[in-house]
């Protein structure tokens, strides 16, 4: 019965998706067949049986993939995805593993040989990992690589509709909250939507030691002349709802953020155009590309953005139809087959008061200080906070529907993409990344992963050279 129940269980399996840089597309193309095949999506390692890694893996820069791995429950899959065109067959390949390793899992326990390799400190015994690319070939793995232990586990993945009746909001309990050295997390912002896997990353401590695993917090001057304690707490890169391949280093004193270090997972060569800026790049090229095809590319990459917003202020029923719209608008949905579903959910969004309320006064960036910093597009635009950046996102995506059908060619003028002008002295999301220490100085722990989503800086835009488009 216990086998049974597993393989029925393992017929649709919880999935993470994790992207890398530069697999913006392949993460899509997971999501959208995710969700066309009704498997549910796991919010935190501990609710998934199905880890998916989208894209290329730099050799010996997986061992905060292998954390997340072993914050999951057995039998635990893991797969990389490296081309849109292999995703169908990994998933397919992904449950018949997860089926056949459920039945071995159920024999293991009822012999009593599963409870021994756990209380051996065996977690990469049952490692099972499938590769998907490069003309289909798949190998697998053998046990990860020792990296620290995942601090990001929550088993709260209990899905509720959020409308403007939300009784959650990031502002709720921060003033309580004291980050624990046991579990460095976010989930307490997520409400239920998505919560967060945090390798932990080492810091000098000089004469500071370790509680299992954890740096032990310094002694430093608060913003009130105290001292008080310094936690180093590292976020991402394998957040859920998180910028892909972000990484903030943040200095924490009890629930204020003092210090912020911003990095990335590294970039490789040779990965193409980034997703969100290939129409306008394209044009910069030379290529004739229609403006309705960009204010598609537009639409779609802002109801991303707004779909990662709204998840992490806990309005799952919006971000889910914002991602629905987006893969609809990707896939070559006709203006009148989607106008009707994006206004309404466009309305949604912007009557909703307690959603003004929830994020309101974040990470205030006026249009002069943007501007000084190099920050172009929406964000400059909304001269505002975090809510008003989101408006900006609505906004665009109302103009450009108007455009869909549009088909005379982009002009050199229009090299604006979602996040910016393309044609400046650096991407438009590297300011963005510059902006983000100072726009998170200063605000409470519970209130940093709205302010980065309001930015949603693209890390993939950073495989692009300075000044590298040219009018």
């Amino acid at each position: 019965m216990r086998a049974f129940l597993r393989r029925t269980a393992m017929r649709r399996p919880a999935v993470l998706t994790v992207a890398l840089p530069g697999a913006t597309e392949v993460r899509l193309a997971v999501e959208a067949e995710v969700r066309r095949r009704g498997w549910p999506v796991a919010d935190a390692p501990s609710a998934a049986d199905l880890l998916v890694a989208c894209g290329a893996l730099e050799a010996g820069n997986a061992e905060w993939l292998d954390g997340i791995q072993r914050s999951m429950p057995e039998p635990a899959l893991r797969i990389v995805v490296q081309e849109t065109g292999q995703v169908a067959q990994a998933l397919d390949g992904a449950r018949e593993g997860l089926t056949e390793r459920a039945v071995t899992t159920s024999a293991e326990a009822d012999t009593g040989g599963h409870q021994q390799e756990v209380a051996a400190g065996e977690p990469g015994d049952h490692a099972y990992e499938g590769r998907y690319g490069h003309g289909g070939d798949q190998g697998y793995g053998g046990s990860p690589s020792q990296a620290p232990d995942d601090q990001g586990d929550n088993d709260d993945s209990t899905g509720h509709d959020h409308g403007d009746h939300a009784a959650h909001s990031p502002r709720e309990g921060h003033e309580s909250h004291q980050p624990d050295h046991h579990a460095t997390h976010m989930d307490h912002m997520d409400h239920g939507g998505s919560s967060g896997h945090m390798h932990q990353m080492g810091h000098d401590t000089h004469a500071m030691g370790e509680i299992a695993g954890l740096s032990m917090a310094e002694r430093g001057d608060d913003r009130d002349e105290l001292r008080l304690d310094q936690l180093h707490v590292p976020i991402g890169p394998g957040l859920t709802d998180w910028p892909t391949g972000l990484i903030l280093r943040l200095t924490l004193q009890g629930d204020v953020v003092q210090g912020v270090e911003v990095a990335h997972l590294p970039i490789l060569s040779g990965l193409g155009l980034p997703f969100w800026d290939e129409p306008w790049l394209r044009a910069a090229q030379g290529e004739e590309v229609a403006r309705g095809s960009a204010a598609r590319r537009r639409c779609a990459s802002h109801l991303d953005s707004a779909g990662r917003l709204l998840a992490v202020v806990g309005w799952d029923d919006a971000a889910a139809r914002c991602r629905r719209l987006r893969d609809e608008l990707l896939s070559g949905a006709s203006r009148q087959e989607i106008t009707g579903d994006l206004r309404g959910v466009l309305r949604q969004v912007e009557r909703s008061r307690t959603l003004r309320w929830s994020i309101s006064g974040l990470g205030e960036l006026s249009s002069s200080r943007a501007r000084a910093a190099g920050v172009s597009g929406p964000a400059l635009a909304a001269d505002g906070d975090a809510y008003d950046r989101l408006l900006m996102w609505l906004d665009d995506i109302g103009r450009g529907l108007e455009g869909l059908d549009d088909r005379r060619p982009l002009t050199p003028e229009e090299l604006t993409g979602p996040r910016g002008r393309l044609d400046g002295e650096q991407p438009p999301s590297q300011a963005q990344l510059d902006i983000l220490p100072e726009l998170l100085s200063g605000a409470e722990f519970a209130c940093a992963r709205v302010i980065v989503a309001s930015l949603d800086p693209d890390i993939d835009e950073l495989a692009l050279a300075p000044g590298a488009v040219h009018v």
